[in-house]
């Protein structure tokens, strides 16, 4: 009975949040992406020597610049 218990405490608590995602249809799922892909880019450098450039590679990789030259398309 505990289990069930501890269950409807969850949703008590988080009812608000669960009718918000159910009735406007949101999700934090592209934000966890997205956070995932910065972390990927911080493991895969390992390290960077200061922000302004961990901000650089972030841009660089996520920021959906088209780097390719005229006439070669992908």
């Amino acid at each position: 009975m505990e289990p069930i218990k501890k269950v409807a405490k969850t949703i008590k608590e988080h009812l608000w949040g669960i009718l918000n995602a159910i009735v406007l249809k949101v999700s934090n799922g592209p934000a966890e992406g997205i956070n995932s892909r910065i972390k990927m880019i911080k493991v895969r450098s390992r390290g960077f020597r200061n922000k302004e450039r961990f901000a650089n590679a972030i841009y660089f990789h996520l920021g959906g610049l088209d780097l390719y030259p005229d006439g070669i398309t992908r």
